[in-house]
This record gives structure tokens, C-alpha cells and sequence, in this order.
């Protein structure tokens, strides 16, 4: 093998088609375009949500919601999740409970702009709570098992 005999494979080279240049080369006059239209114009395309002059569903679709940037979005945790944490000593029930101490904890993975607490499950310990939010339910679950909930 020499480097002045390498040489291409048959066919790995061709010639660009030049359109537009005369009926003997195939594709002359119209260039490959058909005859008129809106394609056959230079620089003019349909757009890819064109349906045929009839109004698009994008149009058609109501425009509805609103989302607030200024939104608090909360941690929640609800009562049996506190009682089951209690239970295998990842919370100890005489401290009180903030989200610092569920995020140490890690009972939680982030604390985002504050926790509410939800009543979803049953507590039977007494605890104390320091939360952003809570349902009333959750508060007379958690004042009936003999603990107290504050504000932040």
C-alpha cells in the first residue's frame, strides 16, 4: 500500500446537483419545485401549525391558570408520621419538634418556606411542635394526647 495510490470507493464522491440550470440537466425551469404555489415562491414555507386556514387548536384552546411567584410552598408531616418516628427514635417526644430537628433528623429532605402539619394518622404522645401552619385537626389531636403546638 502507497500513499500516492489510496484513492476513494466508486460512487463515495458526487457532484452537488445544481438546480435551475437549463432543461438539459434534469432539473431545470421550475428547479424541482412543481408549478406556482406557495411553495414554489422563494423564502415562503407554511408554518408547522398551519392546518389549512382553519383556526389552529393552539388558538382554539382557552388560556386559563395562574401560577403566584410569590406562593409559600410548605413541609408537610402529618401526625401518624411523627408517631411512627417516635416509635423507632428517630424524634425523641420530650424535645420539641421544629423543622431543624426533622431535617437533622432526616425526616424530612428540605425545608422549603416553613412546615405544616397535618392530621392524617393518630398520635398518642405528647409532643411539642413548632410549626408555620397547622389544621385544626391536628391541633386538637396533638392538645388531646396532652402536647402543645406553636407558631414559628
Amino acid at each position: 500500500m502507497k500513499l500516492n495510490a489510496l484513492m476513494d470507493n466508486f460512487g463515495a464522491r458526487q457532484n452537488a446537483s445544481r438546480v435551475g440550470r437549463g432543461m438539459g440537466s434534469g432539473s431545470g425551469k421550475t428547479a424541482g419545485r412543481g408549478h406556482k404555489g406557495q411553495k414554489a415562491r422563494s423564502g415562503s414555507r407554511k408554518q408547522a401549525t398551519f392546518q389549512g386556514g382553519q383556526m389552529p387548536i393552539l388558538r382554539r384552546f382557552p388560556k386559563f391558570g395562574f401560577n403566584n411567584p410569590f406562593a409559600k410552598e410548605y413541609v408537610t408531616i402529618n401526625l401518624g408520621d411523627i408517631e411512627k418516628f417516635i416509635a423507632s427514635g428517630k424524634i425523641n417526644a420530650k424535645e420539641v419538634i421544629t423543622i431543624d430537628s426533622l431535617l437533622a433528623a432526616k425526616v424530612i429532605n428540605r425545608k422549603l418556606d416553613g412546615l405544616k402539619v397535618l392530621a392524617d394518622g393518630e398520635i398518642k404522645s405528647s409532643v411539642n411542635i413548632v410549626a408555620d401552619k397547622w389544621s385544626k385537626a391536628a391541633e386538637a389531636a396533638i392538645v388531646k394526647a396532652g402536647g402543645s403546638i406553636k407558631n414559628n
